[in-house]
């Protein structure tokens, strides 16, 4: 009798390639996975893994074993989740992936509201991108994952997923308080293009955007400082590194020396929740998603941080099932450096149209 911890097991070397990555899949230590796939060789009577250069490879065997892993592992998800609508009852564990200010400036709020509505719901989250999540809630891996992409570079979901809209996050120019532009309410991408940026890393969704977002008004981004973390980049603007574009969700305090103000045409990146399809009327999964709305709606209504300036509102869009229009404030410190500009990579200057999503 094939036990489904042991081809759980066999599924995440599959999909992760290697021991290691099935053990961080399944949240146990790499001696454990091995030794669920010993077991289940000694009960199949046939060799599933042998070794290929450093690591390991899955036999004709294992490979055929895994196809009917797969739909056996589907179908039970599909027989606990009618178990748990036949209940009715928020109960068992809620894992999420969340993107970093996701996870701190939309999911903390969340998971206090679950912890209140459903005390048996114990929810564990893991902080990814959504190159990784995405994947993950695929496999099976995670539950649900926070996501979000940008209109002129959206992801692609793969496999049998479910969405619902939560939020377009708005995004600000970071200016040092001596540059040019630093007194104005709003800048116009244009203007800006070709001045030295602090981003993301070349890889990564945000610094791939951005890079991407700059070609389009025909410039070769010029980033000089590429770090992972909004409270750094932000830094680097207040000492006159160069400039960043900042999303308002989960936004670090800002420095003293950094100025933000508003980038016209508007640029957001559109938050939103994805889940399997086959879980869709699992009681838990509902009620993490309502409960993801509803915190995003009233992030929408939140009012701008004390230390900041207020400036005119924009739209928020929410849940795409029930969609209401809120009002997300501006958040708009007084502080930020000038910058050397960067060579265009074509003749023409024309910026592309841009609009919220």
């Amino acid at each position: 009798m094939l036990e489904l911890s042991l081809l759980r097991a066999l599924h995440a070397v599959s999909t992760g390639g290697s021991i290691n990555a099935a053990a961080e899949a399944l949240h146990i230590t790499n001696s454990a996975v091995s030794q669920r796939l010993a077991k289940l060789e000694r009960d199949v009577g046939q060799v599933l893994l042998e070794r290929y250069g450093r690591g390991v490879r899955l036999t004709e065997a294992a490979k055929l074993l895994v196809n009917h892993a797969e739909r056996i592992l589907s179908l039970v998800d599909v027989a606990m989740t009618a178990l748990e609508d036949h209940r009715g009852a928020v109960t068992g564990k809620m894992s999420i992936a969340a993107f970093p200010t996701a996870a701190r400036g939309l999911l903390s709020s969340t998971m206090s509201r679950l912890r209140s509505e459903f005390p048996q719901l114990r929810i564990v989250l893991h902080e990814q991108d959504p190159i990784d999540s995405i994947p993950r809630v695929v496999r099976g891996d995670v539950d649900i994952a926070v996501v979000q992409d940008s209109f002129n570079a959206p992801l692609s979901l793969t496999g049998d997923l479910e969405r619902a809209s939560l939020m377009d996050d708005v995004i600000d120019l970071a200016l040092p308080v001596d540059h040019p532009f630093a007194d104005r309410v709003t800048v116009d991408m244009a203007e800006v293009a070709r001045d030295t940026w602090v981003s993301w890393p070349r890889g990564t969704v945000c610094g791939d955007w951005l890079r991407l977002t700059l070609r389009e008004y025909g410039v070769d981004a010029c980033i000089e400082h590429a770090v992972a973390e909004y409270a750094t980049q932000l830094s680097l603007v207040a000492a006159g590194f160069g400039i960043a574009l900042i999303p308002r969700l989960g936004r670090d305090p800002v420095p003293p020396g950094v100025r933000l103000v508003r980038i016209t045409p508007t640029l957001a990146r559109h938050v939103y929740v994805v889940w399997r399809a086959e879980t869709s009327s699992r009681p838990a999964i509902r009620a993490t998603v309502d409960a993801l709305v509803a915190t995003a709606a009233e992030l929408g209504d939140s009012a701008p941080d004390e230390s900041v300036t207020p400036a005119p509102a924009v739209e928020v869009r929410e849940h795409a099932v029930h969609p209401r229009r809120r009002r997300a404030p501006l958040a708009q410190p007084a502080s930020a450096v000038s910058s050397a500009t960067c060579p265009a990579v074509s003749s023409s200057d024309a910026a592309a149209t841009f609009s919220s999503r």
